[in-house]
């Protein structure tokens, strides 16, 4: 009988964790558990302090995850507990996903990645590049770019789009004059319409000559949808989600879902948490913190993703794998290492991190920083959240808050050192 019962709920799907089996210790993946618990304390001070209201955290190392816990609130004003399967808003960590979803259109034949982008959205053709800029009144001058944007310059970040709303001061005056939004929380708008707009105002820099984090990636978001014939929502869903049993991950939450959404926070003045009940008068002001329940139509594959600390895991493991989960190969081993490995060159970022396909890239120096591994890729969210991937120490690892802004976001460095603090 006990057999039976068990059989129905992993057929159900209610058995949680089936994906990623849980350590049986946390020896037995190389690590100690004492010193795990660590990361208790750490978000327990954090929380008492009232700098955040509430965390989910996840560490997998070696395929098993070692650790999976969930503190304080989801809601500061409803109290409701943290839940380790609450779902949170992503943001920026929708671009690795995004980034994944291109290589597999390069695997299957129907685009390269230097092949010029008004290849497949002509509107990019004959680029301007801004020469002077008047900051009085938003007017430029332009010059003619002296290459084309690459799909590979959209994935370094190197192509000289900027960013709405978050980016140099005069990206977001340019881009404010003209409609454009950071493409996050407006679920109403039209994607085709933005990445047209974008295509119609200049570079900030030369094609290729130095990285500007900007709106590339939802530029990929409408590449995936031209190119695929799909929705971004449902080639994510059939090529990616399915496949490795990413259910709470979503653009737009079902409605049996949106209960375990976590609420947006801020800080006051005081630097202490609050619920956020409006928009930021600062940073992504157009933003409806709701977006994630409402039946949205723009997917922005820069920043629009909702999902659990569990499913984004699944996603890390298999690029840890070299591309499969569970027999499910996403995309090839080459894919990952291409994606991987620097593809900047000497365009400086810092000593830190040089970049590859959708990710910062740990350089030796890097890992002198906090313990990363030299080759960690990784990235984060504007709503303080941040991940990693290890290959020399097979670990993938997740911190989720949903905040914005956070005057203590180094509690993600010293998420980050607890963990390898940790290893034996």
């Amino acid at each position: 009988m006990r057999f039976l019962l068990l059989v129905s709920l992993v057929f159900s799907g209610t058995v949680a964790l089936a994906q990623l089996p849980v350590a049986p210790s946390a020896t037995a993946v190389g690590m100690d558990a004492n010193r795990l618990r660590r990361i208790d304390g750490l978000m327990k001070q954090y929380i008492d302090q009232q700098w955040i209201a509430g965390a989910t955290a996840i560490v997998v190392r070696n395929g098993q995850v070692v650790y999976h816990q969930a503190f304080g609130v989801a809601d500061v004003a409803t109290r409701r507990p943290q839940q380790k399967d609450d779902i949170f808003r992503i943001a920026s960590q929708t671009k690795a996903i995004t980034s994944v979803a291109v290589m597999i259109l390069m695997e299957e034949g129907k685009l390269l990645l230097d092949d010029p982008l008004a290849k497949y959205i002509p509107a990019f053709a004959n680029a301007q590049v801004i020469d002077k800029f008047n900051e009085a009144d938003t007017t430029y001058t332009t010059v003619k770019a002296r290459r084309a944007i690459t799909i590979r310059d959209l994935l370094t970040h190197t192509s000289g789009i900027g960013y709405a709303q978050i980016g140099t001061p005069r990206a977001k005056a340019m881009y404010a004059k003209a409609g454009v939004g950071s493409q996050i929380g407006t679920p109403f708008e039209s994607l085709e319409v933005q990445v047209l707009k974008i295509a119609a105002l200049p570079l900030e820099h030369q094609p290729g000559e130095r990285f500007t984090y900007g709106l590339n990636t939802d530029v990929l978001g409408y590449l995936v949808e031209v190119v695929s014939g799909q929705s971004l929502a449902d080639f994510f869903r059939q090529r990616i989600f399915e496949p490795l049993g990413m259910h709470d991950s979503w653009f737009y939450l079902p409605a049996g879902k949106q209960t375990r959404l976590v609420a947006l926070h801020t800080e006051n003045k005081q630097q202490q948490v609050i619920k956020m009940t409006e928009s930021p008068t600062s940073g992504i002001s157009s933003l409806d913190i709701d977006y994630p329940n409402k039946a949205g139509k723009l997917y922005s594959g820069g920043a629009g993703l909702v999902s659990t600390a569990y499913d984004y895991a699944l996603f890390m493991q298999m690029l840890l794998n070299g591309g499969s989960l569970n027999g499910k190969r996403i995309i090839s081993r080459n894919s990952v290492d291409m994606m991987t490995q620097n593809q900047i060159g000497t365009i400086d970022r810092g000593p830190y991190e040089k970049f590859g396909l959708g990710f910062g890239i740990i350089t030796e120096a890097g890992s002198g920083k906090l313990g990363l591994s030299t080759g960690t890729f990784s990235w984060g969210g504007a709503f303080s959240s941040t991940y990693w991937i290890d290959p020399k120490e097979k670990i993938v690892a997740q911190l989720f808050l949903n905040q914005y802004p956070i005057s203590h976001g180094d509690i993600h460095d010293k998420f980050k050192v607890l963990v390898y603090s940790a290893l034996q």
